[in-house]
């Protein structure tokens, strides 16, 4: 049996039972951000846009040759 995926909501509440209890908001943002990162990085892997380290260093490459000029 799948369970329901997670909200937002529920995510959120899960990240702050896992901190501690002096924790600054800072570290809250810090923990927020970081989860939503992932889950765009996860949805960006499913969806297939996910580029190859050797294509991105060509990129580079030739964006480097180009500001050059």
């Amino acid at each position: 049996m799948q369970s329901e995926p997670e909200t937002v909501k529920q995510a959120a509440s899960s990240i702050l039972q896992g901190l501690p209890d002096d924790v600054t908001w800072e570290r809250v943002q810090y923990h927020l951000f970081v989860r939503q990162q992932v889950e765009l990085g996860l949805a960006d892997a499913e969806a297939g846009r996910l580029l190859e380290t050797s294509d991105v260093r060509k990129r580079l490459d030739a964006a480097k040759a180009n500001a050059s000029k």
